[in-house]
């Protein structure tokens, strides 16, 4: 097994991708409420900032700010995917028969040391894309990249009709105006790279 070792920078803002193992599904928008108090449950207890956050049928991207001298996101994946994976069980998911392999060859789940025959749910791809914000440009383009994204995949043709997004967040903010024509979407932010 490869020994795969994430960047850990305390306090640090980081854009995200996350994946479900079965591409093309859309258990994400459907059960898109058991994401949310999934998210809500462990931003209680281990706290992060939403700068962006976009929810498409079988992945989503957001980008985080941890606090300060604090670096490890990957608790908080875990039981973000734990959570939800837990509580789709408990409302009777059934998982497949047999688990969808990712692009690694390997399955994917709730828990990277389970396997099907140890009753794995496979949901989740094992890991995740992690990108750490280097400026004011990078921050920007990752929130710019959050808004765009279901136009991109063809879901709608302006970011405002995806109700899954947090553009309408920075719609009553004011940091982003409706009216997507062109893809020149320049977010406007007081203050910078949060964090």
């Amino acid at each position: 097994m490869s020994c795969y070792l994430r960047s850990r920078v305390a306090g640090q803002t980081v854009f995200f991708t996350v994946r479900l193992a079965a591409e093309g599904s859309s258990l994400l928008t459907d059960e898109v409420e058991r994401l949310r108090v999934a998210v809500r449950q462990t931003q209680a207890e281990r706290p992060f900032g939403v700068a962006a956050w976009v929810v498409l049928p079988d992945h989503m991207h957001c980008l985080w700010t941890l606090p300060e001298g604090d670096a490890d996101h990957p608790v908080r994946w875990g039981a973000i995917k734990a959570r939800f994976s837990m509580d789709l069980r408990r409302a009777g998911f059934t998982p497949p028969p047999r688990q969808p392999m990712v692009k690694s060859g390997r399955h994917g789940g709730v828990n990277p040391a389970r396997y099907s025959d140890k009753g794995e749910v496979a949901i989740w791809q094992r890991r995740y894309w992690e990108h750490h914000i280097r400026n004011d440009e990078d921050f920007a383009d990752h929130v710019r990249y959050c808004w765009v994204n279901p136009v991109k995949h063809g879901f709608v043709e302006r970011p405002e009709d995806w109700p899954f997004s947090s553009v309408h967040r920075d719609i009553r903010s004011g940091l982003y105006q409706p009216g997507y024509e062109s893809g020149s979407i320049v977010p406007r932010f007081a203050e910078g790279v949060p964090g």
